[in-house]
Protein backbone atom coordinates (compact mmCIF):
# COMPACT_ATOMS: atom_id res chain seq x y z
CA UNK A 1 0.00 0.00 0.00
CA UNK A 2 1.59 3.11 -1.21
CA UNK A 3 2.01 5.75 1.44
CA UNK A 4 0.92 9.35 0.84
CA UNK A 5 4.24 10.79 1.56
CA UNK A 6 3.81 14.17 -1.08
CA UNK A 7 1.75 16.45 -2.44
CA UNK A 8 2.35 14.92 -5.45
CA UNK A 9 0.39 11.92 -3.78
CA UNK A 10 -2.38 13.87 -3.13
CA UNK A 11 -2.84 14.94 -6.29
CA UNK A 12 -3.40 11.73 -7.90
CA UNK A 13 -5.19 10.82 -5.10
CA UNK A 14 -7.76 13.69 -5.84
CA UNK A 15 -8.01 12.87 -9.12
CA UNK A 16 -9.18 9.51 -8.75
CA UNK A 17 -11.36 10.62 -6.04
CA UNK A 18 -13.79 13.07 -8.18
CA UNK A 19 -13.70 9.91 -10.39
CA UNK A 20 -15.46 7.69 -7.28
CA UNK A 21 -17.82 10.33 -6.70
CA UNK A 22 -18.72 13.42 -9.25
CA UNK A 23 -19.88 15.50 -6.17
CA UNK A 24 -16.06 16.01 -5.17
CA UNK A 25 -15.80 18.30 -8.26
CA UNK A 26 -17.46 21.26 -6.46
CA UNK A 27 -15.89 20.38 -2.98
CA UNK A 28 -12.14 20.29 -4.60
CA UNK A 29 -12.75 23.87 -6.20
CA UNK A 30 -14.21 25.35 -2.64
CA UNK A 31 -11.34 23.40 -0.57
CA UNK A 32 -8.54 24.99 -2.72
CA UNK A 33 -4.80 23.88 -1.74
CA UNK A 34 -5.09 20.39 0.17
CA UNK A 35 -1.90 20.62 2.93
CA UNK A 36 0.31 16.77 3.35
CA UNK A 37 1.11 17.64 7.32
CA UNK A 38 3.24 14.60 7.61
CA UNK A 39 5.29 13.96 10.72
CA UNK A 40 7.22 10.55 11.68
CA UNK A 41 5.73 7.33 12.14
CA UNK A 42 7.32 6.61 15.39
CA UNK A 43 6.96 6.70 19.11
CA UNK A 44 7.25 10.35 18.92
CA UNK A 45 4.71 11.27 16.44
CA UNK A 46 2.30 8.98 18.31
CA UNK A 47 3.29 10.86 21.49
CA UNK A 48 3.11 13.93 20.14
CA UNK A 49 -0.63 13.47 19.27
CA UNK A 50 -1.43 12.39 22.73
CA UNK A 51 -0.01 14.94 24.34
CA UNK A 52 -2.06 17.75 22.10
CA UNK A 53 -5.11 16.15 22.91
CA UNK A 54 -7.83 18.36 24.24
CA UNK A 55 -5.76 21.77 25.15
CA UNK A 56 -4.76 24.40 22.94
CA UNK A 57 -2.23 24.90 20.37
CA UNK A 58 0.60 26.83 22.23
CA UNK A 59 0.21 24.75 25.50
CA UNK A 60 0.77 21.47 23.47
CA UNK A 61 3.99 23.03 21.94
CA UNK A 62 5.06 24.25 25.45
CA UNK A 63 4.49 20.80 27.11
CA UNK A 64 6.13 18.96 23.82
CA UNK A 65 9.10 21.29 23.93
CA UNK A 66 9.55 20.59 27.80
CA UNK A 67 9.21 16.59 27.36
CA UNK A 68 11.07 16.67 24.44
CA UNK A 69 14.00 18.07 26.48
CA UNK A 70 13.85 15.68 28.87
CA UNK A 71 13.60 12.31 26.89
CA UNK A 72 16.44 12.40 25.26
CA UNK A 73 16.33 10.43 22.93
CA UNK A 74 13.24 10.03 22.66
CA UNK A 75 12.72 6.56 23.00
CA UNK A 76 10.88 3.84 24.51
CA UNK A 77 13.20 2.85 26.93
CA UNK A 78 14.27 6.84 28.12
CA UNK A 79 11.19 7.47 28.55
CA UNK A 80 9.88 4.60 30.87
CA UNK A 81 13.47 5.18 33.21
CA UNK A 82 12.25 8.97 33.76
CA UNK A 83 10.34 9.27 37.57
CA UNK A 84 6.87 10.16 37.09
CA UNK A 85 7.73 13.09 38.96
CA UNK A 86 9.80 14.07 36.37
CA UNK A 87 7.56 13.45 33.38
CA UNK A 88 4.55 14.92 35.14
CA UNK A 89 6.42 18.25 35.53
CA UNK A 90 6.54 19.14 32.09
CA UNK A 91 2.77 20.00 32.15
CA UNK A 92 1.24 15.82 31.33
CA UNK A 93 -1.76 15.15 33.06
CA UNK A 94 -1.71 11.41 34.85
CA UNK A 95 -4.20 10.14 32.28
CA UNK A 96 -1.31 11.30 29.59
CA UNK A 97 1.49 10.06 30.88
CA UNK A 98 -0.34 6.25 31.64
CA UNK A 99 -0.89 6.29 27.88
CA UNK A 100 2.84 7.41 26.70
CA UNK A 101 3.85 4.42 29.51
CA UNK A 102 1.66 1.95 27.50
CA UNK A 103 2.71 3.18 23.73
CA UNK A 104 6.46 2.71 25.62
CA UNK A 105 5.37 -0.87 26.48
CA UNK A 106 3.89 -2.00 23.32
CA UNK A 107 7.00 -1.15 21.43
CA UNK A 108 9.30 -2.53 23.55
CA UNK A 109 7.16 -5.59 22.98
CA UNK A 110 7.44 -5.30 19.05
CA UNK A 111 4.94 -3.01 17.71
CA UNK A 112 6.26 -1.92 14.65
CA UNK A 113 5.15 1.61 14.08
CA UNK A 114 6.19 2.87 10.83
CA UNK A 115 4.79 -0.72 9.22
CA UNK A 116 1.43 0.59 10.31
CA UNK A 117 0.77 1.99 6.50
CA UNK A 118 1.11 -1.74 5.40
CA UNK A 119 -1.66 -2.94 7.35
CA UNK A 120 -6.02 -2.51 5.74
CA UNK A 121 -7.34 0.89 7.56
CA UNK A 122 -9.52 -1.46 9.78
CA UNK A 123 -6.59 -3.86 11.18
CA UNK A 124 -4.12 -0.91 12.08
CA UNK A 125 -7.00 1.13 13.66
CA UNK A 126 -8.09 -1.72 15.89
CA UNK A 127 -4.40 -2.30 16.82
CA UNK A 128 -3.24 1.41 17.48
CA UNK A 129 -7.05 1.29 19.83
CA UNK A 130 -5.65 -1.77 21.61
CA UNK A 131 -3.23 0.42 23.47
CA UNK A 132 -4.62 1.74 26.98
CA UNK A 133 -5.16 5.54 26.44
CA UNK A 134 -5.38 5.48 22.67
CA UNK A 135 -8.71 6.27 21.00
CA UNK A 136 -10.01 6.00 17.22
CA UNK A 137 -9.45 9.74 16.92
CA UNK A 138 -5.76 9.59 18.02
CA UNK A 139 -5.41 6.29 16.14
CA UNK A 140 -6.96 7.60 12.99
CA UNK A 141 -4.22 10.98 13.08
CA UNK A 142 -2.04 8.99 13.61
CA UNK A 143 -2.28 6.77 11.00
CA UNK A 144 -2.79 9.78 8.28
CA UNK A 145 -0.44 12.64 9.36
CA UNK A 146 2.56 9.83 10.77
CA UNK A 147 1.93 6.92 8.23
CA UNK A 148 0.43 8.30 5.56
CA UNK A 149 -2.33 5.54 5.08
CA UNK A 150 -4.08 6.23 1.93
CA UNK A 151 -7.51 4.41 3.32
CA UNK A 152 -8.28 5.87 6.80
CA UNK A 153 -10.91 8.55 7.66
CA UNK A 154 -11.83 9.67 11.11
CA UNK A 155 -15.44 9.41 11.60
CA UNK A 156 -15.69 11.10 14.75
CA UNK A 157 -13.71 14.10 14.19
CA UNK A 158 -16.63 16.75 14.39
CA UNK A 159 -15.22 18.96 11.58
CA UNK A 160 -14.64 16.43 9.02
CA UNK A 161 -18.58 15.77 9.87
CA UNK A 162 -19.67 19.12 9.85
CA UNK A 163 -17.50 19.48 6.42
CA UNK A 164 -19.75 16.67 5.18
CA UNK A 165 -23.03 17.88 6.02
CA UNK A 166 -22.08 21.30 4.36
CA UNK A 167 -20.57 20.12 1.48
CA UNK A 168 -23.61 17.28 0.66
CA UNK A 169 -26.24 19.61 2.07
CA UNK A 170 -27.33 16.92 4.85
CA UNK A 171 -30.33 17.87 7.10
CA UNK A 172 -28.05 16.33 9.96
CA UNK A 173 -24.78 15.94 10.90
CA UNK A 174 -23.97 12.68 9.95
CA UNK A 175 -21.69 10.92 12.49
CA UNK A 176 -20.91 6.91 13.60
CA UNK A 177 -21.93 4.40 10.59
CA UNK A 178 -23.81 7.20 8.73
CA UNK A 179 -20.35 9.06 8.15
CA UNK A 180 -18.62 5.40 7.72
CA UNK A 181 -21.03 4.23 5.00
CA UNK A 182 -20.46 7.70 2.95
CA UNK A 183 -17.07 7.36 3.04
CA UNK A 184 -16.67 3.60 2.50
CA UNK A 185 -17.24 4.89 -1.32
CA UNK A 186 -13.86 7.13 -1.45
CA UNK A 187 -12.25 3.73 -0.54
CA UNK A 188 -9.22 3.45 -1.07
CA UNK A 189 -8.54 6.84 -0.73
CA UNK A 190 -10.67 7.89 1.91
CA UNK A 191 -7.05 9.50 4.12
CA UNK A 192 -7.24 12.19 1.08
CA UNK A 193 -11.04 12.63 1.30
CA UNK A 194 -10.00 13.43 5.00
CA UNK A 195 -7.40 16.18 4.19
CA UNK A 196 -9.84 17.27 1.31
CA UNK A 197 -12.76 18.09 3.79
CA UNK A 198 -10.31 19.35 6.12
CA UNK A 199 -9.76 22.17 3.73
CA UNK A 200 -13.17 22.22 2.95
CA UNK A 201 -13.81 23.20 6.29
CA UNK A 202 -11.10 25.63 6.56
CA UNK A 203 -13.02 27.60 3.97
CA UNK A 204 -16.10 27.31 5.45
CA UNK A 205 -15.66 28.25 8.73
CA UNK A 206 -13.67 31.60 6.93
CA UNK A 207 -17.30 32.25 5.86
CA UNK A 208 -16.24 32.29 1.97
CA UNK A 209 -19.27 30.95 -0.56
CA UNK A 210 -19.23 27.29 0.11
CA UNK A 211 -22.15 26.19 -1.42
CA UNK A 212 -24.02 22.57 -1.18
CA UNK A 213 -23.25 20.65 -3.92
Amino acid sequence: MKPIDTLEDIERELSALVLLDERLVHVREIAGDVPLRRRTADFAGLCNIVVAQLISVAAAASIWARLDALVVPFEPDVLLSKSDEDLLGVGLSNAKLRTLKAIAGELKAGLVLDEAVNWPGTVAHKRLCEIKGIGPWSADIFLLFCAGHPDVFPIGDVALQAAVQHAYGLEDRPKGKVLEKIAKAWSPHRGTAARLFWAYYRVMKQGRETLPV
